[in-house]
């Protein structure tokens, strides 16, 4: 930003021989290797933390047989790196400066007045985010259902979310049809939703999808708001070729429409 670049000449308070920015598996990995090599990482988490802070069971990590919490996942990871010599700072990053050596690191709580470190190193382990659409009922908050039956990965909740009922999926491409496959194992019937009337990816997964019983296929439509108690209920789903919204059962809704690597600093 503006505001981090014009402060690039304050003064930095203090130096480190590593900076890990990511506070996931990857970030946490990398702290619990750095200390162990005596370079006393520091570890930025950010304000939100990790995505599998926001997950329920993890069932696909190793040493887990009956799964674990995506926190209690992340807290293991956490202490295996303090013990490790790591230490974590709960900031954001707002800008690295990789125009002089050492390199100069933007941190803090607020974006217009950041503070400034040293770094030898810096690794960037900030991963991807899900890219979600804004349809009413899909949100964080109170009256939105993310993570009590809207997700945007299936692998981690499906075996959760999907379980007998109806899953409903929006995306067209190899990873919408991956998600919906996938879903087939839990789910009572699985809905792909298809903004367009074809399907953009390859030819394989796209007859695997097309030609799977349990899957059915919504093409010209998208879902317009979904609705439930304490846990999703219902959706509204539109087709943008007739006009015509319906309301449908559901028991979970997935994004799978790409992601964005988390590298706006």
């Amino acid at each position: 930003s503006d505001s981090v670049r014009n402060s690039r000449d304050e003064q930095a308070t203090r130096h480190a021989k590593v900076v890990i920015v990511g506070a996931g598996p990857a970030g946490l990995t990398a702290a619990i290797y750095a200390g162990r090599a005596l370079l006393e990482p520091v570890v930025f988490c950010g304000l939100k933390g990790s995505q599998l802070l926001q997950t329920t069971d993890v069932e696909n990590f190793p040493g887990f047989p009956g799964g674990i919490l995506g926190p209690d996942l992340i807290d293991k990871m956490t202490a295996q790196a303090t013990e490790a010599g790591a230490t974590f700072e709960y900031e954001e990053v707002h800008g690295i400066d990789t125009s002089t050596r050492p390199l100069r690191v933007a941190h803090g709580w607020d974006p217009e007045a950041p503070e400034w470190m040293t770094a030898d190193t810096v690794i960037i382990a900030t991963g991807a985010a899900a890219k979600r659409l804004d349809i009413p009922g899909t949100g964080d908050g109170p009256n939105g259902f993310w993570q009590r039956g809207v997700s945007a990965c299936a692998v981690c909740d499906g075996a959760i979310m999907a379980k007998d009922t109806q899953s409903f999926v929006i995306g067209g491409g190899d990873a919408a049809c991956e998600e919906a496959l996938y879903l087939t194992k839990f789910a009572s019937e699985v809905h792909l939703v298809v903004r367009r009337d074809a399907l953009r990816a390859s030819v394989v997964m796209a007859n695997r999808v097309k030609e799977h019983p349990k899957i059915q296929i919504h093409w010209n439509s998208n879902v317009k708001e979904v609705t439930g108690g304490d846990r999703m209920e219902k959706l509204i789903l539109h087709n943008s070729a007739s006009g015509e919204d319906v309301e449908m059962a559901a028991g979970s809704l997935f994004f799978a429409i790409g992601h964005n690597p988390v590298t706006n600093f």
